[in-house]
């Protein structure tokens, strides 16, 4: 199992960031890597004040509120000593979310089913944005059978995954109970590891 989570941290990210965000990144990777946890997206803004946000997660998906804070303050010091944002800033560690970003080969295919947007960095015949229900990951393209098809144009389309600047899941109601679901697995599974264990010894 440990094993399993090691190469599902990492398997690398297909859409990844440019500029500043690029630059966090690969500074916050290694040491987000090394608690255990996988890099989602850097995202920085300069709306009321300079914010990097960061979303990680761990390799099940999952992520709590005491996550989020040790990862704060794991981060916190590295990226002080590396000094990239030439500012004052507030740091933001937070999990993907429900409706989240897709970056990953993996996220294509565990989250087939829902429906997604994506926007190309690169046009594909002709259009950069697209809209429907993810079918799933083929090599390293995904198919998406499209809800926003125009006269003449085919459902079904191969969007390559690096080739995209960005693919997120839409909020529906089906995604809202399919993370509910989970959520609750994952609490039941947290109880179960923290029962005290019993022995029962022989006379």
């Amino acid at each position: 199992m440990a094993a399993r989570a090691a190469e599902q941290r990492s398997e690398p990210r297909l859409i990844a960031e440019t500029g500043l965000a690029a630059r966090v990144a690969a500074v916050a990777e290694p040491v987000i890597d090394n608690l255990g946890f996988r890099i989602v997206r850097v995202r920085t803004s300069g709306m009321s004040g300079f914010t990097l946000q960061i979303m990680a997660e761990r390799p099940d998906g999952s992520m709590s509120i005491e996550d989020c804070e040790m990862l704060s303050r794991a981060l916190s010091p590295v990226l002080d000593v590396e000094d990239m944002i030439d500012s004052a800033y507030r740091l933001e560690v937070s999990s993907p979310g429900i409706d989240r970003p897709l970056v990953r080969r993996s996220d294509f295919e565990r989250y087939a089913g829902n429906i997604v947007k994506v926007e190309m960095a690169v046009a594909v015949d002709g259009r950069k944005r697209f809209r429907g229900q993810l079918l799933g990951a083929e090599g390293v393209a995904a198919r998406i059978h499209r809800d926003d098809v125009a006269a003449g144009e085919a459902a079904d389309i191969l969007l390559p995954i690096e080739e995209m600047a960005e693919a997120k899941l839409v909020l529906t109601d089906a995604l809202i109970t399919e993370a509910l679901r989970r959520g609750k697995q994952a609490e039941r599974a947290t109880l179960n590891d923290n029962e005290p264990q019993t022995m029962n010894r022989g006379e």
